[in-house]
């Protein structure tokens, strides 16, 4: 599926491209869709670890927000950068630009933030690798350009071992570290009846449990409708683990969070991944070898 054509930004809040021929293809990729490109990343600069300083990458944001012809913003990469912008960001005028934000990973603070505000962001492809790729993931871009040209549509997944159920709520989630870290913060919104999503990459098993755990010790899971599992992947288990593992942990959590939780959402660090809408209307409908999510905007 495709859209008309489109005006883009693309912004560098967190970290830089390290591979400037595959940046360049994936901006060229983009132009071959016919979209117009606005390019606020600075891609070929940095600064430490990240793609700029401070102040330049909030004015990166900032200024994509005040464009007048851009219609998506699209994140360069994940990594680490946002936190450091927060108290600078005008979560008024992202959430009032009329623009579509888009990203994961790091990019989480900024799909927290503006949920703060009761405004839909998307949770998806990032330039770097999504789009930047050689080999394109058809199911990643197919499920993207579905997601921003419908206000409502449907996604599936197969999975087994799921509990077999029916429920509404708001949909959100994201990075499960960078959710914790914004708990207790003015950027981690209050979500009542919701359907949380979580992902993360690097992080051993008892590190996700122990992250779930201080979202359910916060009160930020209560009277949650379930909880769906992206990926969580390149960790590695040793012998010290004894026998725990991601499925001990899962078992362990489903016995100490009294909120339903359910495994293989395509989303997180993958090449093929779904993009939702943070903050979209969820109907969740799965038994044991498939679910779907019907979501409305």
């Amino acid at each position: 599926m495709t859209m008309p054509s489109r005006h883009i930004a693309i912004i560098a809040p967190s970290g830089y491209a390290t591979d400037q021929a595959a940046y360049l293809r994936a901006l060229q990729h983009l132009r071959d869709l016919g979209h117009q490109i606005h390019d606020f990343s600075a891609a070929d600069t940095r600064y430490q670890r990240f793609a700029a300083t401070d102040a330049e990458r909030l004015a990166q944001l900032h200024n994509a927000a005040k464009h007048p012809d851009v219609e998506l913003v699209i994140a360069l990469r994940g990594g680490y950068g946002l936190s450091r912008l927060l108290p600078d960001i005008d979560f008024d005028l992202l959430a009032n630009s009329g623009k579509r934000f888009i990203g994961h990973s790091d990019f989480t603070a900024i799909h927290m933030g503006l949920l703060t505000q009761q405004a839909v962001s998307f949770a998806g492809p990032m330039i770097c690798d999504d789009f930047s790729r050689a080999d394109v993931s058809e199911f990643t871009h197919s499920h993207f350009w579905q997601a921003l040209s419908s206000p409502s549509f449907e996604v599936n997944a197969k999975a087994s071992g799921n509990p077999v159920m029916e429920c509404e709520g708001k949909l959100w989630g994201g990075n499960l570290a960078l959710l914790t870290h914004l708990v207790g913060t003015r950027w981690m919104p209050k979500v009542e009846q919701g359907i949380l999503f979580v992902e993360d990459i690097n992080e051993h098993p008892y590190r996700i449990e122990r992250m779930m755990l201080q979202l359910l010790h916060a009160g930020v899971l209560q009277n949650h409708r379930a909880i769906i599992l992206g990926d969580f992947s390149a960790y590695k288990l040793t012998d010290y683990d004894n026998g725990y593992d991601f499925a001990a942990m899962l078992a362990y959590l489903r016995k100490q969070i009294h909120v339903p939780i359910l495994t293989g959402l395509p989303f997180g660090h993958v090449r093929d991944k779904l993009t939702l809408p943070v903050g979209a209307h969820c109907r969740l409908t799965s038994n044991s070898e498939a679910f779907s999510l019907h979501l409305s905007i």
